[in-house]
């Protein structure tokens, strides 16, 4: 009997190839967007059926868990796919800005987690991947609040597995590094501002990321590795794919901090040390 995964966020991107890679592997696949009317992706594929899901609502959580139940049998394995970055000056950002970003990231995440634990746990287990990013243990400038809210998704899962291993239940946990999808376009919130004191490191900062993002690997490497994920029995629960996330997960574990802040501003083209700000109203 083929096994099923629930994927989160399929419309775009990570979520679109992922659902493909493991529809070509023979599984079935219980693919979530908001807006399902509009899916063009998946109609090629008779094992892919696709739901709505809001991960900010409860509701159409649970009903798209129990569809999925119901369509296909059982749920072998969850990948928490859904989110969105933001970037800008921490300064500049807004109550809502920041709650939206959680709410997707974090509380989305939670959600849905939270809503298919008892549906493994009676089953006798299953795996749980949660797709975070190589910003869920290292930082860059301008995603403060990006960045906070995967390390929130790390530590989170992190202490969750020590609750499920003994029901069978595995943790994983999929970190990209700079993928080429719409990350960098369409899922990406730019927080702009009138504050010009900050306009030298936005400006530079910007640069960078977009060129980053124009060179960065194909998302079908993350659906690879959320698939090895998937099938690993092993109770491994970090993979990191996707240059710079090997190296610089390395070199953030090996060097001190400000070693590692050095490379990072180099990057970005960030002068180093202090210096004396003039201050402004």
């Amino acid at each position: 009997m083929p096994k099923t995964v629930f994927i989160t966020g399929t419309s775009s991107g990570i979520g679109k190839f992922t659902t493909i890679y493991f529809a070509q592997q023979g599984w079935n696949v219980a693919a979530t967007m908001r807006n399902p009317s509009q899916d063009q992706n998946f109609r090629e594929f008779p094992n892919i059926k696709v739901y709505f899901l809001d991960v900010t609502d409860n509701n159409s959580i649970q009903t798209a868990i129990a569809s999925a139940i119901q369509d296909f049998g059982q749920i072998d394995v969850l990948v928490n796919n859904a989110g969105y970055g933001v970037d800008g000056v921490f300064e500049a950002m807004t109550d809502e800005i920041i709650a939206k970003q959680f709410n997707t990231n974090v509380f989305g995440l939670m959600r849905i987690t939270q809503a298919i634990i008892p549906h493994l746990r009676q089953q006798g287990g299953g795996t749980i991947i949660q797709i975070a990013s190589m910003g869920g243990r290292i930082t860059f400038p301008l995603y403060s609040i990006y960045h906070s809210s995967k390390w929130a998704v790390e530590g989170f899962s992190e202490a969750l597995h020590y609750e499920l291993e003994p029901f069978n239940i595995k943790i994983k946990i999929v970190e990209p590094g700079v993928i080429k999808t719409e990350f960098y376009e369409n899922n990406r919130a730019i927080v702009r501002d009138d504050l010009p004191m900050y306009q030298p490191l936005v400006d530079t900062t910007q640069r960078v990321s977009q060129e980053a993002g124009r060179k960065g690997e194909p998302p079908e490497l993350v659906a690879q590795a959320i698939f090895k994920a998937a099938i690993d029995r092993s109770y491994k629960m970090r993979y990191c794919v996707g240059q710079p996330a090997p190296i610089l997960l390395m070199l953030r574990k090996l060097l001190p901090d400000n070693w590692f802040f050095s490379i990072i501003k180099r990057i970005y083209n960030l002068p180093s040390g202090s210096k004396t700000v003039t201050p402004q109203k």
